[in-house]
């Protein structure tokens, strides 16, 4: 019976061109609820859904649209599912299923923010945190060295090409420390490997758009409170790109050491808890937002931290394809790309550095060893350090 409702629901799609809005949130909901492992998951199972089972999208068309969701600050997996389901219905559809996708994640996030964060958590909750994000810091290196194969492909065989491209990957490194500054290094990246590449063309493009990234940047908010949050939550959503690790460094500079709304040690909790729930990394923000003002605040930070991604979508879904096109933003991103994995490694110095126990540092080393070198799983990583930090909790160890 089941096959049989397939195929009449396929055979409805073909012959109205339509797909149902209660279809796109029971099937992107799913999604979201079992997309544990991040970007390749979440890629793998819309792949799976839209391609290979229900026939919504060929094969050629959804390659395209991983290759255009790349191309856009944000999370770009997140991306992928708005851009999919506006493919099949859509403004409407990309709200419903972009939603759909986030929610379940963002519910767990902020339930597991609430024990993770609370003024005296059980001593296992303590020590599993403690666990957990001791290998923050090797997931971050897990997640640039999984970005070098095809970046360093795109650089080109040119040796001029490939040493630019090293020059970019040490300056991200470096910008990393510098917490807000550090998009200002990925733009200059682009920039200028745009300029290089274009430099033949009559009118050289002056690249207009670079001053509001440049603005965003570097100006703080002019308050505290819920503003200076949505403004973080902001600048997450609308300068990220890489993958939501390359904005750790510019979120952890703000919610730790300027608004001082966390600790290291709870912010290394944040990112770790952004890996074990389904969703994508940015959703760390709410942890962030979850500090700053509880549900509320949880739920305001992710709002924000999401809504340029629909925009981008929603808005920009028409000329996906001129822009691709464009020789000057593919010089851009050629740019940026590198510069985005040596500030993802990068970030792992101060999220390594925020460690404070010796046991921790050994556990960070074994993680390292497991996701790098065996390139085992994220998530079972997690769960593993979070087990030894329990264990080094009940022995008596400090948390």
């Amino acid at each position: 019976m089941g096959d049989g409702h397939q195929e009449r629901q396929q055979e409805q799609h073909r012959q109205t061109g339509r797909v149902g809005l209660a279809t796109i949130a029971r099937e992107w909901g799913r999604i979201g609820c079992v997309g544990f492992g991040g970007p390749p998951t979440h890629i793998a199972l819309l792949r799976q859904l839209c391609v290979e089972r229900r026939g919504w999208i060929g094969a050629a068309e959804f390659e395209d649209a991983i290759a255009v969701t790349n191309l856009l600050p944000g999370p770009a997996s997140t991306q992928l599912a708005i851009f999919t389901a506006r493919r099949l219905r859509g403004p409407v559809g990309a709200l419903v299923g972009g939603l759909c996708f986030i929610v379940p994640g963002l519910v767990l996030i902020l339930v597991l923010a609430a024990l993770f964060l609370a003024g005296s958590p059980p001593l296992w909750v303590r020590g599993a945190a403690a666990g957990a994000g001791a290998v923050v810091a090797a997931v971050a290196v897990r997640a640039a060295v999984a970005l070098v194969p095809a970046s360093w492909q795109r650089a080109g065989a040119a040796r001029a090409a490939r040493a630019r491209w090293l020059v970019y990957v040490l300056g991200g490194a470096a910008a990393a420390l510098a917490g807000p500054w550090l998009v200002l290094a990925l733009i200059a990246a682009g920039c200028v490997e745009s300029v290089i590449r274009t430099r033949s063309a009559a009118k050289p493009d002056r690249a207009r758009a670079w001053p509001l990234p440049l603005v965003l940047a570097t100006a703080p908010a002019a308050a505290g409170g819920l503003l200076a949050l949505a403004w973080v939550a902001f600048k997450v959503g609308a300068l990220s790109y890489g993958g939501g690790f390359v904005i750790i460094p510019l979120m952890q500079a703000d919610a730790v050491h300027h608004y001082h709304w966390m600790t290291d040690g709870q912010f290394l909790n944040a990112v770790a808890l952004g890996q074990i729930t389904p969703g994508p990394v940015v959703q760390t923000v709410a942890v962030v937002g979850y500090a700053a003002g509880g549900i509320p605040g949880g739920l305001l930070a992710a709002a924000v931290a999401f809504a340029p991604s629909f925009l981008f979508v929603i808005l920009g879904g028409p000329h996906f394809d001129k822009i691709r096109a464009n020789d000057r933003v593919q010089g851009f991103f050629t740019g940026a790309g590198p510069a985005v994995i040596g500030a993802i490694a990068g970030s792992a110095i101060p999220l390594a550095l925020a460690l404070q126990h010796a046991w921790q540092f050994a556990v960070l080393g074994a993680g390292t060893i497991w996701l790098v070198a065996a390139r085992r799983g994220v998530v079972s990583t997690l769960l593993v350090a979070a087990a030894l930090g329990m264990v080094a909790a009940a022995a008596g160890w400090p948390t």
